[in-house]
């Protein structure tokens, strides 16, 4: 079944840059993975300090093993110091 995930980066004061950059980084390497349907990174426009991740992937096992990457690991060792919160994901399926 396929999977949805939401994720959610809150900056800390200053750290916007470091959380924009950090998305574009894991944008490229995880849209090229198998598994990976889409992946899309955004900022809010009401709050310069919010970012999410929406991405689709064929199954869960399709998103494990993108967990489990060098490229994911990375991302979430920079981004977690730049961020004002745990990090938060969501696995979803779609309503239909």
């Amino acid at each position: 079944m396929e999977l949805f995930i939401f994720a959610r980066f809150h900056a800390r004061p200053g750290q916007e840059t470091g959380v924009d950059a950090a998305l574009r980084k894991v944008i490229s390497p995880t849209r090229q993975q198998p598994g990976c349907l889409s992946i899309y990174a955004f900022r809010s426009i009401r709050d310069a300090r919010l970012f999410y991740i929406h991405s689709r992937w064929v199954d869960e096992a399709g998103f494990d093993n993108h967990v489990g990457q060098a490229h994911t690991k990375q991302f979430v060792e920079e981004v977690q110091p730049l961020v004002d919160h745990e990090l938060d994901t969501t696995r979803a399926n779609l309503i239909e």
